[in-house]
Parts: C-alpha cells; sequence; structure tokens
C-alpha cells in the first residue's frame, strides 16, 4: 500500500487519504477494510504528531493511478521493439 496524496477540507475537520495497493481486487478489499479498522489507531497517532486543536477525521480512498500507470508501461513494452539489440 502506498500513499498517493491527502485532501482536506479547507477548515481541516476532514481528510481524504488516498491509496493505491497494487494486487487482486481482493488484495484492495482487505487493505481498505484494514484501514477503516485501523481508524482509531491511525487518529490517535495523527493526534499526537499534529498541533491542531482539532484532528481531521480520516476517510481512506482507492486512487488507482499508480495501477493504470504500471498497466500503460506493460503495454509500452509490448508494443514497443527493443531497440538495444
Amino acid at each position: 500500500m502506498t500513499v498517493t496524496g491527502v485532501k482536506t477540507s479547507p477548515d481541516l475537520r476532514s481528510a481524504v487519504v488516498y491509496v493505491s495497493v497494487l494486487g487482486s481486487e481482493r488484495k484492495r478489499e482487505r487493505t481498505l477494510a484494514g484501514l477503516a479498522s485501523a481508524h482509531g489507531v491511525l487518529q490517535a497517532h495523527l493526534a499526537s504528531e499534529l498541533r491542531l486543536k482539532r484532528t481531521p477525521q480520516l476517510a481512506f480512498e482507492y486512487d488507482p493511478s499508480v495501477e493504470r500507470g504500471v498497466r500503460m508501461s506493460q503495454l509500452i513494452d509490448e508494443l514497443a521493439p527493443d531497440d538495444r539489440t
């Protein structure tokens, strides 16, 4: 799992954390479920690191951009001839 970005609300009360998960759809679902179940622990750790009056409420969303990039690279590699010969 890789955190690819975070988008906070203007008042910093909420934050959407975008994550990329390489692998099967089941792995992605399990990772997002794990993040959701660890929400309290992550929230507490964030609160201890930030010096804010309120800690943003975290929500996790899947970001398909890394997976799409990997797929595009694979397609290019398949179509492009190897020029090193």
